[in-house]
């Protein structure tokens, strides 16, 4: 699978340094971009993992200690190395949020999205194989935003204008990437997900559907998450 690894890798490597030439103001303070200092992980995790014909799950945008982190998707530092078994360096990063540093897989913090999506996948699988024969989980956005507070700040907050300019770039990565991997369907982890992914999909054939998201900030997640994720994945004939 190593040519469909260099094939992933070259529209990642597009998008990440496009979205660096993006400029973005107030509320947005820090711009963090995992794809560019996290990118040995990354690949191991695509080199590993991604798989021709497999339905894909694609997320919001990282989150500052999961992908931010480590380079993965819902990328919890725990799950990454003692389950996915990923590993690889990190370039430095200049500016960085003081309460939001990068540590990379020496943080401490954990990502709760993550432990639960990746905690599904052990807990249901068993291992990493069965589950990546099935799906490959994907990113729609690169980017981390934060305000100067330190505050998370999820692309659907953007100004209009560089939303815009950030959702053309996304979509026609997201596009580029499922049809690359000859995607049989995309799961949108949340709204925002599935509505990126049926723009970028448009005319492509591949359908879409959604799971709930992970987030601690959803009730329905904290009332059992992988339980609802499992139901509604079965309801979509993927399990």
């Amino acid at each position: 699978m190593r040519d469909l690894a260099t094939r992933l890798m070259a529209i990642t490597d597009g998008l990440s340094a496009q979205v660096d030439r993006l400029r973005f103001g107030p509320p947005v303070e820090y711009v963090y971009n995992p794809l560019a200092y996290a990118r040995a992980p990354h690949r191991d995790y695509v080199e590993k993992y991604a798989r021709p014909g497999v339905a894909l799950w694609v997320g919001m945008n990282p989150g500052p200690f999961g992908m931010a982190q480590t380079g993965v998707p819902f990328g919890d530092v725990a799950m990454v190395r003692d389950f996915l078994g990923v590993s690889g360096p990190l370039d430095a990063l200049p500016r960085q949020h003081p309460k939001r540093p990068i540590r990379g897989f020496e943080c401490a913090r954990s990502e709760v999205s993550g432990t639960r999506l990746w905690g599904y996948a052990r807990d249901r699988f068993g291992a990493p194989r069965p589950f990546f024969e099935k799906f490959f989980v994907v990113n729609y956005c690169p980017l981390v935003f934060m305000a100067e507070s330190g505050k998370n700040i999820t692309p659907d907050k953007l100004p209009a204008a560089e939303a815009e300019r950030l959702t053309a770039l996304c979509d026609e990565a997201l596009r580029r990437l499922a049809l690359e991997m000859n995607a049989r369907f995309m799961v949108g982890v949340g709204a925002f997900a599935r509505r990126a992914a049926e723009r970028a999909l448009g005319g492509t054939g591949i359908p879409v559907g959604q799971i709930l998201h992970p987030s601690p900030a959803s009730p329905l997640a904290n009332r059992g998450w992988a339980e609802a994720a499992h139901r509604q994945l079965q309801i979509l004939q993927l399990v």
